[in-house]
Protein backbone atom coordinates (compact mmCIF):
# COMPACT_ATOMS: atom_id res chain seq x y z
CA UNK A 1 0.00 0.00 0.00
CA UNK A 2 1.25 3.55 -0.90
CA UNK A 3 2.08 5.96 2.06
CA UNK A 4 0.78 9.29 2.00
CA UNK A 5 3.93 10.94 0.29
CA UNK A 6 3.72 8.26 -2.79
CA UNK A 7 -0.37 9.72 -3.16
CA UNK A 8 1.25 12.73 -3.15
CA UNK A 9 3.96 11.99 -5.54
CA UNK A 10 1.66 10.25 -8.44
CA UNK A 11 -0.51 13.31 -8.16
CA UNK A 12 1.95 15.31 -9.22
CA UNK A 13 3.40 13.50 -11.56
CA UNK A 14 0.24 13.97 -13.42
CA UNK A 15 0.02 17.29 -13.83
CA UNK A 16 1.12 17.90 -17.58
CA UNK A 17 3.80 20.19 -19.34
CA UNK A 18 2.97 24.00 -19.15
CA UNK A 19 0.20 23.54 -16.38
CA UNK A 20 -0.01 24.23 -13.18
CA UNK A 21 -1.39 22.97 -9.58
CA UNK A 22 -2.45 24.00 -5.96
CA UNK A 23 -1.52 22.36 -3.20
CA UNK A 24 -4.71 21.73 -1.73
CA UNK A 25 -5.69 20.35 -5.28
CA UNK A 26 -2.66 18.11 -5.17
CA UNK A 27 -4.15 17.22 -1.33
CA UNK A 28 -7.72 16.33 -2.81
CA UNK A 29 -6.72 13.85 -5.56
CA UNK A 30 -4.29 12.53 -3.17
CA UNK A 31 -7.12 11.45 -1.36
CA UNK A 32 -7.42 13.99 1.94
CA UNK A 33 -8.47 17.67 0.93
CA UNK A 34 -6.78 18.26 4.59
CA UNK A 35 -3.63 17.57 3.81
CA UNK A 36 -1.92 20.90 1.46
CA UNK A 37 0.22 21.18 3.89
CA UNK A 38 1.63 17.85 3.51
CA UNK A 39 1.49 17.79 0.13
CA UNK A 40 4.08 20.94 1.06
CA UNK A 41 5.90 19.22 2.96
CA UNK A 42 6.92 16.36 0.39
CA UNK A 43 7.55 18.25 -2.23
CA UNK A 44 10.08 20.03 -0.18
CA UNK A 45 11.79 16.64 0.45
CA UNK A 46 10.89 15.69 -2.89
CA UNK A 47 13.73 12.31 -4.03
CA UNK A 48 13.34 13.00 -7.21
CA UNK A 49 12.97 16.56 -8.99
CA UNK A 50 13.47 15.28 -12.56
CA UNK A 51 10.72 12.93 -12.27
CA UNK A 52 8.15 14.80 -9.81
CA UNK A 53 7.39 17.94 -11.14
CA UNK A 54 7.20 19.79 -7.74
CA UNK A 55 7.86 22.90 -9.81
CA UNK A 56 4.08 22.98 -10.93
CA UNK A 57 2.60 22.76 -7.34
CA UNK A 58 1.51 26.72 -6.80
CA UNK A 59 -0.46 28.32 -3.83
CA UNK A 60 -4.35 28.65 -4.43
CA UNK A 61 -3.68 32.41 -5.60
CA UNK A 62 -1.06 31.33 -8.08
CA UNK A 63 1.72 32.35 -5.72
CA UNK A 64 5.26 30.66 -5.84
CA UNK A 65 6.86 28.73 -2.91
CA UNK A 66 9.39 30.99 -0.86
CA UNK A 67 11.24 28.02 -0.50
CA UNK A 68 11.22 26.35 -3.44
CA UNK A 69 13.71 23.26 -2.76
CA UNK A 70 15.91 23.22 -5.96
CA UNK A 71 16.79 26.77 -6.48
CA UNK A 72 14.41 29.65 -4.44
CA UNK A 73 11.43 31.27 -6.13
CA UNK A 74 13.24 32.39 -8.68
CA UNK A 75 14.20 28.86 -9.96
CA UNK A 76 10.51 27.83 -9.89
CA UNK A 77 9.43 30.69 -11.95
CA UNK A 78 12.18 29.78 -14.24
CA UNK A 79 11.27 26.53 -14.89
CA UNK A 80 7.55 27.46 -15.57
CA UNK A 81 8.25 29.80 -18.11
CA UNK A 82 10.61 26.98 -19.83
CA UNK A 83 7.72 25.20 -20.37
CA UNK A 84 5.18 28.36 -21.00
CA UNK A 85 3.59 29.48 -18.14
CA UNK A 86 2.76 33.12 -17.86
CA UNK A 87 2.58 35.45 -14.92
CA UNK A 88 0.34 38.07 -13.98
CA UNK A 89 2.35 41.76 -13.65
CA UNK A 90 2.22 40.92 -9.59
CA UNK A 91 4.40 37.72 -10.15
CA UNK A 92 1.42 34.87 -9.55
CA UNK A 93 0.86 32.49 -12.19
CA UNK A 94 -2.06 33.13 -14.65
CA UNK A 95 -4.33 30.49 -13.26
CA UNK A 96 -7.16 31.36 -15.54
CA UNK A 97 -4.58 30.28 -18.46
CA UNK A 98 -2.45 27.39 -16.38
CA UNK A 99 -4.62 25.55 -13.63
CA UNK A 100 -4.91 22.00 -14.03
CA UNK A 101 -7.49 20.24 -13.79
CA UNK A 102 -9.44 22.78 -15.31
CA UNK A 103 -11.95 23.54 -12.88
CA UNK A 104 -14.39 25.76 -15.61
Amino acid sequence: MADTFDLIYEQVRKIPRGRVSTYGAVAAMAGNPRWPRVVGFALHVNPEPGAIPCHRVVNRFGGLSEAFAFGGVNMQRILLEEEGVTFLPDGRVDLSKHLWPDTK
